[in-house]
């Protein structure tokens, strides 16, 4: 073959010809063949025409080339006039080699028969398409292109002005005539372009050197991911949770389950400013000035179904005891008066209310207080009656007051007091009950607050870009694969809230703070134009490809960029559709308050006169940062 071109227009004119012939192409009879004895010796030759006039004989036919099998004679040649195929018979058939069967003038001739095409007059082929074979079955490239000699290229040239010196010094080489320097120069604004873009380029595969391992990464999502290889979660902080006692004015009761709350779950509640009423009006002036204060914001993290003065604030019953106190470790306790309201499953908050020695309230210990869950609620009566009240002289005999309501309450054992409570004191200042009491109306509510809702664009539409795939075949257009478009909105505010399991109802009052900060998901509620919602993981590596699920991946300033799936691990979205996210900011040691810091609610309900925290809020904890994860992370799998 003098040479070798891609083009099918010659064939396509040759159909056209009237008077030329030519080879369109040429089959093995293999396991389709006759008889176990014809296989791979018959050879069926498809002409781009009818063979006309012209008459083909064995001598016609030459089969050249061959390893280990050459000079195959042709046995016979069948053909018709009125048809395109002609069968040509071999005496045996050769090895894996590429062979050429060639329709000639003469048995000694490299010339055509007359009415052929000296181009088409031949076909290379091989007797062992249909047969395995261990060898390298990719097609010879047969014109490769040359590769251009390379320029001189400085590889330590990695800023903006080595690049352009080292253009231009190229340039005065490639074209000496070319002499200007000015930077108002075409030819001198196309080389400091480049030399811009190299700069950007050389920073960028320095950066992507640098996030490729553990040791040397400096972006927070680089980190994440290399620890997750060794399957050690990097955490990103949690938030603080509080007990909220809640003061009421006047009772509110939710009648049933479908009616509003009182309190409902999400109420904002803030941190302590100055001048500001201790109920705002939502989006009131003084809801607006508090924010602009820099107040920390919380939310209740569950509906308060009810709200009862009667809770504000619960004596305990002494039994006539002038000395009475709850010992550590007490599970029981029993309350003053009937409390039909008070349930199982509601948070009372036991504190010292004045100092034991004093009677003041000024001197109360601040430290003894603490949360229990009731487990139990029991309506009692004290028969003795109020006796005790106007001391014991006040009681005649053979008086028979009326007796008292009281009401048992218990908790879990892991809620047990901590410490001994004292509820009555005797001192030689005189005697005081109510040194201690229950508060109830109490409410738990998490750091954080709830932005409106942000539209987070467009998914790009189904992808148009395809990777370069060359083939081994110069002829053959391989179309590369499609490269989906990326989707990863960022959220414009920050800290991401990360929050933990959701509070138990039933379970004691300690659990809420029992969880551990990589347990914790971030508070981020994303739909998308369908209105279909999709849910928040630390990672995808165990979600199913349907899973409408994402990754919210934190960077150093806390903010948020939104990762999907890639239909093999989680969902990828459709492209055209829009997503928007409702999500809330506050996170980390920040929402650690002490006792009282919280003090304004956001709400328009009347009955609420006052809230606070008696108890510091806790378990707001800092992001895991990235010189822990290099220490933890490859030892932790062991």
């Amino acid at each position: 073959m003098i040479y070798f071109c891609c083009d099918e227009r010659r064939r396509s004119a040759l159909r056209l010809h009237g008077g030329l012939n030519g080879i369109d192409y040429l089959e093995v009879l293999d396991a389709d063949a006759a008889s176990e004895a014809d296989r791979q010796r018959v050879l069926r030759v498809v002409l781009l025409k009818d063979r006309g006039a012209t008459a083909l004989a064995p001598v016609n036919v030459r089969v050249e080339g061959g390893e280990r099998v050459r000079d195959l004679r042709v046995e016979s040649v069948t053909s018709a006039a009125d048809s395109p195929l002609v069968e040509v018979r071999l005496s045996a058939y050769g090895d894996f080699s590429t062979y050429t069967l060639r329709f000639v003038d003469d048995a000694v001739g490299t010339e055509p028969p007359a009415g052929f095409d000296p181009l088409l007059a031949c076909a290379a082929f091989s007797f062992k398409l249909e047969c395995e074979t261990g060898f390298d079955c990719a097609a010879q490239r047969l014109c490769p292109p040359e590769p251009p000699a390379p320029p001189p290229i400085d590889y330590l040239a990695k800023d903006y002005a080595t690049m352009r010196r080292l253009m231009l010094d190229r340039l005065a080489a490639l074209t000496p005539g070319w002499t200007e320097r000015s930077a108002a120069d075409l030819g001198v604004t196309l080389v400091e372009l480049l030399a811009y873009v190299g700069d950007g380029l050389s920073y960028r595969q320095d950066a992507v050197a640098t996030e490729a391992y553990l040791g040397t990464a400096r972006k927070r999502v680089s980190v994440r991911r290399h620890a997750r290889l060794v399957d050690y979660a990097m955490h990103d902080g949690s938030n603080a949770r509080a007990w909220i006692h809640v003061r009421a004015a006047t009772d509110a009761v939710r009648p049933s389950p479908s009616d509003p709350a009182p309190l409902p779950k999400g109420t904002v509640l803030m941190t302590r400013a100055e001048k500001a009423p201790a109920r705002l009006v939502p989006h009131s002036p003084a809801h607006a000035s508090a924010l602009a204060s820099g107040a920390e914001v919380f939310e209740t993290a569950h509906d308060l179904d009810g709200l009862f003065v009667a809770h504000n604030r619960i004596r305990f019953h002494t039994w006539g005891d002038r000395a009475c106190c709850l010992v550590a470790g007490s599970t029981e306790a029993t309350l003053a008066g009937a409390l039909p309201n008070l349930r199982v499953g509601d948070v009372l908050l036991l504190v010292e209310a004045r100092g034991a020695r004093t009677g003041e309230p000024e001197d109360a210990d601040p430290a003894r207080r603490h949360a229990v869950r009731l487990t139990r609620v029991t309506p009692g009566e004290d028969p003795l009656g109020a006796w005790f009240e106007g001391g014991a002289d006040a009681l005649a005999p053979g008086d028979s007051p009326p007796p008292v309501p009281v009401t048992h309450a218990a908790w879990a054992r892991a809620d047990a007091l901590p410490f001994p409570l004292c509820v009555s004191a005797e001192t030689s200042g005189g005697d005081f009950d109510d040194v201690s009491v229950a508060l109830g109306n109490v409410v738990l509510a998490d750091h954080g607050r709830t932005l409106p809702v942000e539209n987070l664009g467009v998914v790009p539409l189904p992808a148009t870009r395809r990777l370069a795939a060359p083939g081994p075949d110069a002829c053959a257009h391989v179309p590369g694969e499609l490269v989906p478009p990326r989707f990863t909105p960022a959220l414009r505010e920050g800290p991401l809230t990360q929050t933990g399991p959701p509070p138990d109802r039933s379970a004691p009052a300690s659990a809420v703070f029992g969880w551990d900060a990589r347990d914790g998901v971030p508070a981020v509620l994303l739909t998308d134009s369908d209105g279909l919602p999709w849910t928040p993981r630390r990672d995808l590596l165990g979600s199913l490809a349907d899973a409408r699920a994402f990754v919210a991946e934190v960077d150093e300033d806390g903010r948020a960029a939104l990762r999907f799936g890639d239909d093999a691990n989680g969902r990828r979205p459709d492209g055209g559709s829009a997503f928007a996210a409702v999500y809330r900011v506050g996170n980390g040691a920040r929402g650690n308050v002490g006792a009282g810091s919280i003090a304004h609610v956001v709400s328009g309900e009347a009955a609420i006169e006052s809230v606070t925290n008696p108890l510091p809020a806790r378990g707001g904890k800092a992001a895991e940062t990235i010189e822990e994860v290099r220490q933890n992370a490859p030892v932790a799998f062991r």
